[in-house]
């Protein structure tokens, strides 16, 4: 890895583990503070709420100062507020902490994504997104699990005292190893904000935000499937979190590989089609423990892979925005993330089993699978 985008990729572990540990921790986050399952879920939607609201303000603010400064800036944020979520003993206030930590999420990979693009080599511009993204499929393949145990054994506030500190390393690594730049704002901000005028830009945010949409409405609820439906024992979480964590790892060098050999939409939807397989395998065998294992791990492959290709979709669609376009991506991501803790959430409100959030999945990411075709006739010359 190019020691200049490692303090992205190690922002990007604190990021990944903020963001996904707390559904490995659902059960405990409820019973400490005393609320269900379906109401913790919530929490999972206040810090995506976050991310909606904060990236493209906080981009449209800061893009006039150098990116290092802005990074530091974001960072600085993210750690206090996610040593906060450690302390806060009722939920009215967890919510607004979530809400609050979810702030410069979007802003940091927005940010980041450009300046990972601007030191890629020729050619070589979805790989070095990815580079950036190895952050998050090492939280989920190592340090989801470890804190997911840690919060089991001791108690889930550790869980985001461990993000906390991460965060501080990653202020150390921003200061010593990202190079200056200048701002990397080109435009005004009214000619950055045009692009958000066409439909085309909201094509591809509509794609992004359902179709990941699908997939949050599995993930979200991961823990209750596995030890209701599949029967695990709650200990064996982490390893289940690890198998997922591995597929996300393949899944992110996938993704970039496909976005280099072939049109970035063509390959968002060979993925969308396999993730709504995989959703609806989920739906019909998670009561066999070796199918639901395999089902985690494809799913961890689809979850990542897709992301890639709708990135470059959008970075190469905005040419004169692409710092704004990379927030706005992050923000659809974690509607989608919203979306599916929120829909994935209802069937279980009405009493039905755990394996429910899935077909709702599934049928979330039907919806993207036809954006995306409908985006490809459209787009065909272009994308």
């Amino acid at each position: 890895m190019d020691k200049r985008i490692f303090p992205l990729a190690l922002g990007g572990l604190a990021i990944g583990t903020t963001e996904f540990v707390i559904m490995g921790l659902l059960p405990d986050v409820a019973h400490s503070l005393k609320i269900s399952i379906p109401q913790a879920g919530h929490l999972i939607s206040a810090y995506a709420a976050g991310v909606v609201v904060g990236a493209p303000i906080l981009v449209a603010y800061a893009a006039k100062f150098p990116p290092k400064r802005i990074l530091i800036f974001l960072m600085i944020a993210f750690t206090l507020f996610n040593g906060l979520s450690a302390l806060v003993s009722d939920y009215y206030t967890m919510m607004a902490v979530r809400f609050m930590s979810g702030l410069p999420h979007g802003a940091f990979f927005g940010v980041g994504a450009v300046v990972s693009s601007r030191l890629a080599k020729p050619g070589k511009q979805a790989q070095s997104i990815a580079m950036m993204f190895t952050g998050l499929t090492v939280a989920n393949l190592a340090m989801v699990p470890f804190v997911t145990w840690l919060g089991h054994q001791l108690s889930w506030r550790y869980a985001f005292g461990v993000v906390a500190l991460i965060g501080l390393l990653t202020l150390v690594f921003l200061k010593f190893l990202l190079p200056y730049m200048d701002s990397l704002r080109t435009t005004t901000l009214k000619d950055e904000l045009e692009f958000f005028k066409t439909q085309k830009s909201w094509h591809i945010i509509a794609i992004t935000a359902i179709g990941f949409g699908g997939l949050f409405a599995w993930f979200s609820y991961i823990t209750p499937l596995m030890t209701n439906v599949s029967k695990f024992p709650t200990d064996f979480i982490a390893y289940i979190m690890i198998l997922a964590g591995a597929g996300m790892v393949i899944g992110n060098f996938l993704g970039a590989i496909m976005a280099d050999k072939m049109r970035p939409a063509l390959a968002a939807a060979i993925l969308l089609s396999a993730m709504i397989l995989a959703l609806v395998g989920v739906f019909f065998f998670s009561e066999n423990k070796i199918a639901s294992l395999i089902l985690t791990f494809v799913c961890g492959v689809l979850s990542m892979a897709v992301g890639t290709p709708v990135n470059i979709i959008m970075l190469r669609s905005a040419r004169n925005s692409e710092m704004m376009a990379a927030a706005f991506m992050q923000a659809a991501f974690n509607v989608g993330n919203s979306i599916g803790a929120f829909f994935g959430g209802l069937p279980l409100e009405f009493g039905l089993s755990y394996n429910y959030p899935s077909l709702v999945g599934a049928g979330l990411a039907m919806t993207g699978f036809i954006l995306c075709l409908t985006f490809i006739r459209k787009y065909k010359p272009v994308i």
